[in-house]
């Protein structure tokens, strides 16, 4: 069982460093919940995938079950990345829930053979599953597949060499200067030929820090060559954070994730693969930017993936906020956490785009527990003691 100690039916969990030699116990369970999570047969969500939902940001009283490879992929990749951290036993449960997954993937590749994947099922095209009148319009309004989701399913998969170059090449194809141009950003990034999030021809191009990093890990993790997009794409981020842009305006820089705490968290990721210099530069700024952000963190998830950042980026956290709960898993999935937002507002010009992501119409939150729980299975793994949980008054 998870070591507590109750206070009035709560009790308290900090990350510090004051319970040794528990950490193994810990991420067991938390795997175990993680496979227990894990969809057994086809019914709504495709067997293999993990369940998430969306919440529309004007009506957040209501959650609708959607159907997309996000969630699976991520959380397969990490623990693909984590699994030299596992013990044996540990593996075995991680091994079983990455092969799990593999054929649910199927239902959001490109049916056109292109290797690309998409958000939505593919199979039988929708927008918005589970959405109402919304899906009269599934055919003619489906999204074209998209960056972010294919190279995490890729990832997930192990997909071979010859694949990540051959779908790298194709993404060199669809970025700020081969078709339409990016219009919805601050004019000083619009001449950067950065990727963009989409893989439509008749898609607005789009900018996401997020995005940009996930591919650039992308690139890194599979050795590939380097592109002048991918310099380009560096280039973007750098002089977003040069600008700080990332701290005053994460919304309107990263328009599908929207939160520093995320931004920061992806950045770590992408830079703890290995050294790419003119990204080093900004090291010890995103530090602070993290330790900063963690004093504030109200959300018990956002201190953990800042302290995970902190953790790539080689440092302990200084600081660890106290949070109560009845249990962990009622820490960990009771509260909603939105990693991930479909901001349809995003893709208008401006002045547009402004008013519309401010008001929150067209925007929608996903949330999905066996993420939630990864999370925490991935900050105890890099830290590999649960000296982090502290229970306390």
């Amino acid at each position: 069982m998870f070591i507590t100690r109750f206070l009035s039916g709560l009790f308290c969990l900090l990350l510090t460093n004051n319970l040794l030699g528990q950490d193994t116990a810990l991420m067991t369970q938390l795997l175990n919940r993680i496979e227990q999570l894990q969809v057994k047969t086809d019914g709504v969500f495709p067997k293999g995938s993990f369940a998430s939902y969306r919440t529309y940001a004007l009506n957040q009283f209501r959650e609708k079950a959607d159907m997309n490879p996000f969630y699976t992929a991520l959380i397969a990749m990490t623990l693909k990345d984590i699994r030299p951290r596992l013990s044996t036993p540990q593996q075995q449960v991680a091994d079983r829930i990455v092969n799990h997954a593999m054929p649910s993937y199927h239902k959001y590749e490109n049916r056109k053979g292109r290797g690309t994947y998409n958000f939505w099922p593919t199979d039988t095209p929708r927008i918005f599953p589970n959405g109402g009148w919304m899906n009269l319009f599934d055919k003619r309004q489906a999204l074209p597949d998209d960056m972010d989701d294919t190279v995490m399913v890729l990832l997930a998969m192990g997909a071979p060499d010859s694949t990540a170059r051959e779908i790298h090449r194709i993404m060199q194809t669809f970025t700020n200067k081969s078709g339409r141009h990016v219009n919805n950003n601050p004019k000083k990034y619009r001449n950067i030929n950065a990727y963009s999030t989409w893989f439509g021809k008749i898609m607005p191009v789009e900018f996401d820090i997020c995005v940009l990093s996930n591919i650039l890990y992308f690139t890194q993790r599979y050795d590939l060559t380097w592109t002048s997009v991918d310099s380009a794409s560096l280039e973007l981020i750098e002089k977003v954070l040069v600008s700080k842009e990332h701290v005053t305006s994460p919304l309107y820089l990263a328009p599908q994730y929207g939160r520093l705490p995320l931004i920061l968290y992806h950045l770590a990721r992408l830079m703890s693969v290995k050294k790419i210099p003119s990204l080093e530069v900004f090291r010890s700024q995103l530090i602070q930017e993290a330790e900063t952000e963690l004093r504030k963190a109200d959300h018990f998830m956002d201190a953990v993936i800042l302290s995970t950042a902190l953790l790539k980026w080689g440092v302990t956290p200084s600081f660890h906020p106290v949070y109560k709960a009845a249990s962990i898993e009622d820490l960990v999935e009771e509260r909603p956490y939105y990693f991930f937002i479909a901001n349809m507002g995003s893709m208008l010009p401006e002045p547009y785009k402004y008013l519309l992501v401010q008001t929150g119409i067209g925007k929608f939150y996903y949330d999905c527990d066996a993420y939630n729980n990864l999370l925490l299975l991935e900050y105890l793994a890099l830290k590999n003691t649960l000296s982090d949980l502290q229970v306390g008054e």
